[in-house]
């Protein structure tokens, strides 16, 4: 009974590694292509992560608070990201240059990269960056 158990703990442990390696892979800091903005990745509600600019450039701020997002600096622009398996997590994007919020996919391609995809008008319409890790 004892060494069945400890396998069924040892499955479950195994089966639990990949989701916590994912989820690591997540968090930090990430700057877009352009390096105009940093967002930080953070655990947010209930198994789930959201990303806040904690950088950005006087060109994406400007953007910004022409769009209607007077303070870029603090902005949530992932929200609400959920892991959907192979590290990948959905959610939802907005991005303040256009304040458009859309559904989001999160991809995590290496331990220093992610893409980033966000779509609109049902899909039709997307946009995708790779975005790379700070520090």
């Amino acid at each position: 009974m004892q060494r069945i158990l400890a396998r069924v703990l040892m499955v479950a442990a195994l089966a639990a590694m990949p989701l916590a390696a994912h989820a690591r892979g997540l968090e930090g800091q990430w700057r877009n292509p352009k390096g105009s903005v940093t967002v930080k990745v953070t655990p947010c509600g209930s198994n789930a992560y959201c990303a806040t600019v904690v950088e950005a450039s006087e060109k994406a701020k400007a953007g910004a608070r022409k769009g209607g997002t007077p303070r870029l600096i603090g902005t949530q622009i992932l929200s609400d990201l959920k892991p959907t398996g192979s590290g990948t997590w959905k959610g939802r994007a907005f991005e303040p240059k256009r304040n458009i919020r859309a559904p989001a996919t999160v991809k995590v391609v290496g331990p220093n990269m992610i893409t980033v995809k966000g779509c609109v008008i049902s899909g039709i319409v997307c946009k995708s960056q790779r975005w790379t890790r700070v520090g």
